[in-house]
């Protein structure tokens, strides 16, 4: 694939592929690789206390001298703290979630560093411009996670992203292959941001037991949970269950509250249980039914990327 566009450019990395700062997940073992690799490895924030992010911050420079990032959703409990951090250790790239852009966005860039807000609707892409990030990650409804309330799907989402705006745009939600890289693209997509893919890597720190289980789902085995609250994609196991009974019976925000406690995502994603863990993974999931290495992974979405354009360009039945 072509080396350089407006991802590779603004992040000065090889390939357009950027790993989601997952929560349990993206520590400095996965986010190195994926820069040393020639994508951009991004921290998850969301899931460190503020002494575990400098921490993995160091480690993530000790193991890699490319350019990586930290994710750091808005709603963060220490956020003045985790920001100082970001500034004293020198991260080169931030990308914001779950709040508005314009709250941090100066801030970083006044202290040299590039800001990518995630958005799930081409309304906030917008109040992206006026805060002047410098990229969007745009999230359909097909993501792991935390989600966007309007159940958007990736394709429909991109093109109307695209549409209204020219700042770099990453595409995000149900891309785990070198193919639908190839489709967020011709969507109008500058590059992509991918999750469940990496999460149920080798470098992933989620537990075993949570990568084993990933590499067994099909189709509907995720569903979108909790809207009262903030929507997050979930495996269907005994947690799931509980919340969706409690949903379907119209259970309060309160109650919802009381039932997801503190650390249920821990207890499923990085504890390994399986049954009373929040077991959060996109709809690729089902696309999904091994654990390589980083290496590996990147090797095959360029391939896939590449053999798929060359496919387009010569087959006739692309001719009409």
């Amino acid at each position: 694939m072509s080396s350089k566009n407006k991802i590779t450019e603004l992040f000065q990395i090889k390939y357009p592929i950027i790993q989601g700062g997952m929560v349990w997940c993206s520590g400095w073992k996965l986010a190195s690789a994926v820069s040393n690799n020639g994508g951009l490895g991004l921290l998850g924030t969301g899931s460190m206390h503020p002494e575990t992010l400098q921490e993995h911050i160091q480690k993530t420079k000790n193991a890699t001298d490319k350019p990586f990032g930290v994710n750091v959703p808005l709603f963060y409990p220490e956020l003045e703290c985790v920001m100082e951090i970001i500034a004293a250790e020198k991260v080169p790239v931030v990308f914001t979630s779950a709040g508005s852009p314009k709250a941090w966005t100066k801030w970083l860039q006044q202290r040299g560093i590039t800001v990518v807000h995630v958005i799930a609707s081409s309304y906030f892409s917008k109040k992206c411009e006026d805060a002047g990030v410098d990229a969007i990650v745009a999230e359909g409804f097909e993501a792991g996670g935390h989600n966007g309330r309007d159940e958007t799907t990736t394709m429909t989402l991109i093109p109307s992203v695209r549409k209204s705006t020219d700042l770099p745009l990453m595409a995000a939600g149900g891309i785990g292959s070198g193919q639908a890289m190839m489709a967020a693209m011709a969507l109008g997509a500058d590059g992509v941001q991918i999750g469940s893919r990496f999460a149920i890597s080798q470098e992933s720190s989620a537990h075993e037991n949570f990568k084993k289980i990933v590499t067994g789902l099909g189709e509907g085995d995720t569903k979108l949970a909790l809207k009262k609250l903030a929507p997050v994609r979930l495996i269907k196991n005994a947690f799931f269950k509980q919340v969706n009974e409690a949903e379907l019976r119209g259970a309060s925000e309160e109650e919802l509250r009381t039932l997801l406690g503190r650390g249920r995502s821990k207890k499923g994603i990085f504890e390994g249980d399986l049954d009373e863990g929040e077991l959060e993974i996109g709809q690729i999931a089902s696309c999904i039914d091994d654990i390589p290495t980083v290496e590996e992974i990147m090797k095959k979405l360029i391939a896939e990327y590449s053999q798929t354009r060359q496919l387009i360009v010569e087959d006739s039945k692309f001719a009409f």
